[in-house]
This record gives structure tokens, sequence and C-alpha cells, in this order.
């Protein structure tokens, strides 16, 4: 996890170097000028130094993965990686259910909005539940 750290690390700095300069250059110090920018680059620096911080301190606590030994080999890294879900409907319908939401507030038509929060809920329900029935049940 150590590349990692030093990725969000290099872009937490080239983020804290760019943010004054985009502020210079957009005048965002003047009254009515666009903050949206500059506060969007201030807000990522910060994200990415709190990842940065996050990856560099679990790094140090565990042990080495292959791919950050210089001695690691492919072969190192073979086995299982871990558990990748099947292919699944769920969240296709919780999106379904989720614009007819969206579509519903920006219509004003509430009862609209009660029929997708109603399907939407079977919809999260199902997505949770997948793999406690059926084909790909624990």
């Amino acid at each position: 996890m150590k590349i990692e750290a030093w990725i969000f690390g290099i872009t937490a700095i080239f983020l804290v170097l760019v943010t004054p300069a985009y502020w210079f250059i957009t005048d965002a110090g003047e009254s009515g000028a666009d903050w949206t920018g500059t506060s969007a680059l201030v807000m990522t620096g910060l994200l990415c130094a709190m990842v940065t911080l996050y990856l560099g301190f679990h790094a140090k606590r565990m042990d080495a993965r292959p791919e950050d030994r210089k001695d690691g080999e492919i072969a190192d890294g073979a086995g299982e990686l871990g558990f990748f879900p099947p292919y699944s409907w769920w969240p296709f319908w919780c999106a379904a259910t989720m614009a007819i939401c969206v579509f519903a507030l920006a219509m004003l038509a509430w009862w609209l909005f009660i029929i997708g929060c109603a399907l939407g809920t079977v919809a999260l329900c199902g997505w949770i539940f997948e793999y406690y029935r059926g084909e790909h049940a624990h």
C-alpha cells in the first residue's frame, strides 16, 4: 500500500501547489469572481491528504504485499484474492426507482414519489438480501 500512499501524496502536493495559482489566475479574490473552482481544489487536496495519511498509516502496520517488495515475484501474488459477486439485476432496479423518485420531485408529483420510494425499498431489500436466498445463497 506504500505505492498508493505515494500516488495520493503526490496528487495532494500537486493540488496544494495548483490551488493558489488557480485562485490568482481566476481573480477569486475580487468581488464577483467564481469561488467554486478554488473551493473544489482545496477540498480535493484535503481529501487526497486524508487518503494519503490513511494508506500510509496502514502500510506501516501490515506486512508488505508482493507488489510492494523489490524481490517480489508474480507467483507470490497467486491464490484467492477475495469474493467477487456474480451478476445482479438489483442495482439496475435501485437506479430505476431512484430515477422515478427524482423525476417525481422534478414534476412535483408526490404520488409518484411515494410509489418510487415503495418500489425502491423493495429493490434495496432485494439487493441487500440477494445472497441469503436463491442460486447464490451462502
